[in-house]
């Protein structure tokens, strides 16, 4: 590429630019974009919301015309501006009512409207008024310019009043005025800029609640995912912790078998060194799969995880902690699957947490079902009897829960009771085959198996 071809590509890009350009260019872009860029576009102005705190409290007739309420004082403001015009005693202020109409369907045109009827009624009807807006034009002038910047924004209410300047130095300097004129242009330029700004004011802090709404939205979700990505990664753990034990059991015994029996055939022999082959690899493929899942900081558990059969010393501990419990037991109490076994622990630990932390002073019952295909659960609490203190991590807890429930292909309800209480219920079901087996060791003390 040549030196000239070059310095037209950096022209092109604006390279070569000063920032004071730069900086020229984007106003003038702004002014293009806000007030002639369509500026007779077609924008009727929208019914008003009638979901307020006021408005949703009226009679549903008249709240059906409430949405009307703000073209109605638009058509006052014209009305106002009309009796203006005619105490006036000219009849060029009359016009002065078209731009207020116009606004409710054309806002940019309507203001170049009212512009343009300034520069009439100042040029017309000036002898017998102030200079350059006479009074129906200065009130129409002002509804105009409010209503405009309330429906734009505060860029295009800057523009309005930077023309208004312009165009009242220029009036004022191109003829200015007989000495029984009085200029208007101070107390216009001085009253618009107050309304301007207080609706710039109103349009910057409605956009930032916006923005924090979106952005608190956005956080919420990203939060609700964290905690469930964390819910999984511990029930990661502790399945790991579980399949791992298991499968060096199984390992383990494999190998020990074959001396079990006196002179084992070797295909039995084989069989079991398969047996431990397949265990040892599938126990090195849960490492690299499910150890990923380990914080550097995470320190397996000391003593085995826990079953439905430390509940009784779970409710020790809650009790203590303030919470009134009681537990009730159901069907034939058997061994089931250690994950069955851990989740349902896991479940009922939860609830009771959410019912110290949301219900002080309530008091808790646990059911726990042994059921033909299954097991039930049932936490109930009654309604907080003290202070309930706001907690930003609310609702976390039942997303963990659903997942443990959801991973054994269970089901689970939680719901706000009409006495004020709340009913955790999940029913996780246990296939007949597994309920006949045993349910095998304890899992080891500290998972060194895995």
């Amino acid at each position: 590429m040549t030196n000239t071809q070059t310095t037209a590509a950096k022209a092109a890009t604006g390279k070569t630019r000063s920032p004071e350009f730069r900086l020229a260019d984007g106003l003038l872009r702004g002014l293009r974009q806000d007030l002639f860029h369509d500026a007779f576009a077609y924008r009727p102005l929208p019914r008003m919301a009638t979901d307020g705190v006021i408005t949703r409290r009226l009679p549903g007739a008249i709240r059906e015309y409430a949405g009307w309420f703000p073209h109605t004082v638009i058509a006052g403001c014209a009305l106002f501006a009309l009796m203006i015009g005619m105490a006036n005693g000219t009849g060029f202020d009359l016009i002065t009512v078209a731009p207020v109409l116009l606004v409710l369907v054309r806002p940019v045109a309507a203001w170049w409207l009212a512009l343009a009827v300034t520069a009439v009624t100042g040029m017309l009807g000036s002898y017998y008024s102030d200079w350059p807006w006479t009074p129906s034009a200065f009130a129409a002038y002002l509804v105009v310019m409010t209503i405009v910047a309330i429906r734009t924004g505060p860029r295009t209410a800057a523009w309005m009043w930077v023309l208004t300047l312009v165009y009242s130095l220029f009036v004022g300097t191109a003829f200015g005025g007989g000495p029984g004129y009085g200029s208007t242009s101070a107390p216009m330029l001085f009253v618009s800029a107050l309304i301007l700004l207080t609706v710039s004011a109103v349009h910057i802090r409605r956009d930032a609640r916006k923005e924090v709404e979106v952005q608190l939205s956005v956080n919420a979700v990203e939060r609700s995912r964290r905690t469930l990505l964390e819910e999984r990664t511990t029930i990661a753990r502790e399945l790991h912790d579980v399949v791992a034990h298991h499968m060096s059991v199984v390992a383990i015994q494999a190998e020990a078998a074959p001396y079990r029996v006196e002179n084992p055939p070797p295909e039995l022999e084989k069989a079991f060194a398969t047996i431990r082959e397949n265990a040892v690899a599938a126990l090195t493929e849960l490492r690299r799969v499910l150890g990923v899942v380990r914080a550097e900081d995470y320190d397996a558990p000391d003593a085995p995880q826990p079953t439905l059969a430390d509940l009784e010393g779970l409710l020790s501990n809650v009790r203590e902690a303030g919470l009134t419990v009681e537990k009730a037991v159901t069907g034939a109490v058997r061994d089931l699957p250690q994950g069955v076994e851990l989740s349902a622990y896991r479940i009922i630990q939860e609830a009771l947490s959410n019912a110290l932390r949301h219900a002080p002073g309530a008091t808790a019952k646990v059911e726990v079902s042994y059921v033909l295909g299954g097991l039930g659960l049932r936490i109930v609490n009654t309604p907080p009897q003290g202070l309930v203190k706001p907690s930003p991590g609310a609702g976390h807890g039942i997303t963990g829960m659903r997942e443990r429930v959801s991973m054994l292909n269970g089901e689970m309800t939680a719901r706000l009771l009409a006495d004020g209480g709340y009913e955790v219920a999940a029913f996780i079901p246990v296939a007949a085959q597994d309920e006949d087996e045993p349910a095998g060791p304890a899992p080891a003390a500290d998972g060194k198996a895995s």
